[in-house]
C-alpha cells in the first residue's frame, strides 16, 4: 500500500507540472497559480519521505512521475 501512495504522489505532483507547463505557455494565470500551489504543497509533505527512502521507493517514485508527465500532458491538451 505504501508503494501505491508513493507511485500515485509523484504521479499526481509531475502530473500538474506538465499541466502548469501548457497553463504558463498559455498564460491562464489563474491555473497556473493553483496548479503551482498545489505542487508546492504536495511537494513540501513529500520531499523528506523520498529523500530518506530506499532505491526500491525511489524507483517507484520515478515511475510514478514519468507516468504522470505523459497522463498530464495529454490531460490538459483535451481541455486547453
Amino acid at each position: 500500500m505504501e508503494n501505491i501512495k508513493i507511485f500515485l504522489t509523484s504521479f499526481t505532483q509531475i502530473g500538474l507540472v506538465a499541466i502548469n507547463t501548457l497553463l504558463i505557455a498559455k498564460g491562464y494565470v489563474l491555473g497556473i497559480f493553483l496548479a503551482s500551489f498545489t505542487i508546492s504543497l504536495l511537494w513540501s509533505y513529500n520531499v523528506s519521505k523520498i529523500a530518506l527512502s530506499d532505491v526500491k521507493r525511489k524507483l517507484i517514485y520515478s515511475f510514478g512521475a514519468g507516468f504522470g508527465a505523459v497522463t498530464g500532458y495529454y490531460f490538459i491538451n483535451l481541455f486547453v
